[in-house]
């Protein structure tokens, strides 16, 4: 789904639209609103690329943190709840994740947890594994797939 017809669907759908990103640095409220009109449906975005942000602005438990990493899909819970929470917005998505270059024995590059939080539902989460693509390649799919995740939410 392109920025421009999700942004048709939220407007639709009366829904607006907030991001909690990491691993995008705000790649994801960019796309949006790169779009003429997307201030009809887009609240606002969070950058929280270091874990003190993701404190600060999105209320995640540093507990969390420590205990699942940044990159989980726990983090990734309370980055779309806070952001939901902390703003106007009627659904929220969030990404955190290992673009590159770099990993862990334990988190490989590429790697991205997701969170949607939508206002009378249970907040989802998943990961994927683009593999080492490359950073802009991960970064590019994580915005791809942040977007079909709200527009699915909203369809």
């Amino acid at each position: 789904m392109t920025p421009a017809e999700l942004i048709d669907l939220a407007r639709k759908k009366g829904a607006m639209i907030a991001t909690a990103e990491s691993c995008t640095g705000g790649l994801i409220a960019g796309a949006i609103t790169d779009i003429p009109g997307s201030s009809d449906v887009f609240d606002r975005g969070f950058v929280t690329y270091s874990n003190a942000a993701k404190s600060d602005m999105l209320g995640v438990a540093p507990s969390t943190i420590e205990t699942f990493g940044a990159v989980s899909e726990e983090v990734a819970r309370a980055m779309a709840n806070g952001a939901l929470k902390r703003s106007a917005a009627s659904i929220a998505v969030s990404v955190t994740g290992i673009a590159g270059p770099g990993a862990s024995e334990h988190k490989p590059e590429g790697r991205v947890c997701f969170g949607l939080a939508q206002n009378g539902h249970d907040t989802l989460t998943q990961t994927l594994e683009f593999g080492a693509i490359g950073r802009a390649d991960v970064r590019r799919a994580t915005v791809a797939h942040a977007l079909s995740l709200i527009a699915n939410a909203l369809s």
